[in-house]
């Protein structure tokens, strides 16, 4: 018997629907309705999750190199182990929503241990791509006391059987649901040496894609967990109690990860409309200098990033590297950025013009329980653009 919450109660019910609208209110302005800027909110939005998963495990990179990984450029500042970890994580995140977009497709254990090997194959220690050997316990950092214990060795293939066997179910209740006990039962089952509570969020994505969510910016709740790691933390060992113990109530995990979806959407909302109030302001800037409206893209990510290197810009623009510098130092020419760094390091960072734009289009932000007031997403505020 695997982790299980027998169906949702009103009042998720309520909190999944609010959080549908506001996903299907980004999914037309930022899917189908593209603007010159959704790439790079969709990139830096993937970023901030990758950033964010790692960081939960102690792996700490800048969002300009998180950023750097998602599109499979160098880092400048991560060391060699840290940034094989990040990129590991990109590459199985990628791998997995790949697979998920194939027809007929299902979960399996060779998929599973496909998506440990890439996240932890920097580290052949960890036994990457196998199932761990024997007993693994998690130790409180500080204490050195065992607060976790995975489930008995002997019971490990059967039970990761019924969790895949669940993640095929096409009856599950809602995708945000199964999502989040594919999540638990991986955790508490702890199948692996380490890379446990990466592989657990990755497969929390993934079962969002296969039900048809596929864009992460819309499914991923990564960001939302490394900004509240010690709620996520506690929850967990409220649900465990320190063990396999799957006879528990999983309603405080089922509740936050619900309310983790719903605060992630209404992140990505704020996010959106800063991004299309900040990028009206800098198209108008260089339109005013004369510049194409694409170097808006350099100044865009230097708003919201704090920096951007020649590499970045040219994905966002989909231009040529000796194009993008002669953009990037028009950009300088023009006192709309600064330049700093040589040759691997060299970046551009804003001036007092882009700092004082961005600090003018800021959208409040919002943190309420969607339990106690889930209504206070009105209408109007699903309305992104004129």
């Amino acid at each position: 018997m695997i982790f299980s919450y027998p169906s949702l109660d009103e009042a998720d019910r309520r909190v999944v629907e609010k959080t549908t609208e506001m996903r299907n209110s980004l999914r037309l302005h930022v899917v189908h309705q593209p603007r010159r800027w959704t790439g790079l909110l969709a990139r830096m939005t993937r970023a901030s999750a990758l950033r964010a998963s790692n960081s939960i495990e102690g792996i700490h990179v800048s969002a300009e190199d998180a950023l750097a990984a998602v599109d499979y450029e160098e880092a400048t500042e991560a060391d060699k182990a840290t940034y094989q970890a990040v990129r590991g994580y990109q590459n199985a995140m990628d791998y997995i929503l790949q697979r998920c977009g194939e027809d007929n497709f299902n979960f399996s254990m060779d998929m599973i241990l496909a998506v440990h090997f890439m996240i932890n194959q920097h580290d052949l220690s960890s036994n990457p791509g196998r199932l761990r050997p024997g007993w693994v316990g998690v130790h409180n950092s500080l204490s050195g006391e065992v607060v976790h214990e995975g489930v008995e060795r002997s019971l490990l293939e059967p039970l990761l059987q019924e969790l895949i066997d669940y993640l095929n179910d096409q009856n599950v209740e809602t995708p945000s649901l199964k999502g989040s006990m594919a999540h638990l039962n991986l955790a508490m089952l702890h199948p692996f040496s380490d890379g446990n509570g990466r592989t657990a969020r990755c497969l929390h994505t993934a079962a969002m894609a296969n039900e048809g969510i596929v864009n992460p910016i819309f499914s991923s709740i990564e960001e939302y967990i490394g900004r509240n790691q010690q709620e996520y933390y506690d929850v967990l060992a409220a649900t465990g109690g320190g063990g396999w113990n799957p006879s528990n109530d999983c309603t405080l995990w089922v509740k936050f990860c619900l309310t983790a979806h719903y605060r992630q959407a209404q992140t990505l909302l704020n996010r959106t409309r800063e991004i299309e109030r900040i990028y009206a302001e800098l198209d108008a800037l260089v339109t005013k200098q004369g510049m194409p409206e694409r170097t808006s893209l350099a100044l865009l990510q230097v708003a919201i990033v704090g920096r951007v290197r020649n590499a970045s810009y040219r994905v966002s623009a989909d231009i040529s590297n000796n194009l993008a510098s002669r953009d990037l130092k028009n950009l300088v020419d023009a006192g709309l950025l600064v330049a700093r760094g040589e040759k691997r390091g060299r970046h551009y960072a804003a001036t007092e013009v882009i700092a004082e734009i961005r600090r003018r289009t800021r959208v409040p932000k919002l943190r309420n329980d969607p339990y106690n007031d889930p209504d206070i997403v009105s209408a109007d505020q699903l309305k992104l653009f004129p």
